[in-house]
């Protein structure tokens, strides 16, 4: 787990850099244990390494910072879990697999595709990284799921790049195409209905279950090589609970990196 707590290219609201720390929390809580769904345990039978936080300071260098570490613990054996943060840090964590995998696969969970060119003269924006991603050729195929907010522009954006995206109102699991790999899996906590995630800053609804998403992960076959889980503000939190299922989330994502093949 790398902690990248920057809120720096947020659009709306700040708030999200405050998030790592409160879904490590939620986590190591004495309320649940660190089993996952299918039955492998955290410390058990995967084992999972806290690198903490990095220091970010809102500077040009911080998506060196995210890149280096990414990829420095792919070179190391492990299998980076980025906890956001905004969802500008994707881009950097991406560019540090891609350096060791080459382009890769990406299964992106939101509300938004963030695609934008730019947003308020940004263009590392949180809702700019996929843009930034394809641009590069970092990503030979991009699925998006639970979009509800296409515009027109992202709707061009979508077609110049190529994406792949099942709106919300399609929505089914076995309507997400099955990724060959190696993939990386990306999730916005604002791609849940706020019923289920209210402490975002966007707030979007007609969204995803929790079910949903598991269901959509639980088809997952190709070996998965990086994650985030980003847009947690806990300012908007109610009783910790889009921190616990962030948490649930990374015990989630940590069984798909035991239970799918290698890369």
């Amino acid at each position: 787990m790398i902690g990248a707590p920057t809120d720096s290219h947020s659009s709306f609201l700040r708030g999200a850099a405050a998030a790592p720390p409160l879904i490590r929390s939620a986590l190591y809580s004495d309320h649940g244990n660190l089993t996952a769904e299918c039955g492998a345990e955290l410390g058990v039978d995967i084992l999972v390494e806290d690198g903490g936080n990095l220091l970010l300071t809102e500077a040009p260098g911080d998506d060196a910072l995210i890149r280096e570490a990414v990829t420095r613990s792919i070179r190391e054996g492990a299998v980076p879990l980025v906890l956001g943060g905004d969802h500008s840090i994707s881009f950097p964590a991406v560019e540090g697999v891609a350096a060791v995998h080459g382009p890769i696969d990406i299964l992106h969970f939101d509300a938004h595709p963030d695609i934008y060119d730019e947003l308020g003269g940004d263009r590392r924006s949180h809702a700019s990284p996929f843009a930034r991603i394809m641009e590069q050729g970092l990503a030979r195929r991009l699925v998006q799921v639970g979009i509800r907010t296409l515009n027109r522009h992202c709707r061009d954006q979508a077609e110049r790049f190529g994406v792949e995206i099942i709106a919300m109102r399609d929505f089914a699991p076995e309507r997400v195409p099955e990724l060959a790999g190696p993939l990386y899996i990306s999730i916005d906590l604002d791609a849940f209905d706020p019923a289920f995630a209210p402490g975002v800053s966007h707030h979007e609804r007609g969204g995803l279950s929790v079910r949903d998403v598991l269901a959509t992960l639980d088809r997952v076959r190709a070996p998965v090589v990086g994650a985030d889980i980003v847009e947690l503000n806990p300012s908007r939190d109610f009783n910790g609970v889009t921190a616990v299922l962030a948490s649930k989330l990374v015990k989630e994502l940590a069984s798909l990196f035991l239970r799918c093949p290698k890369p």
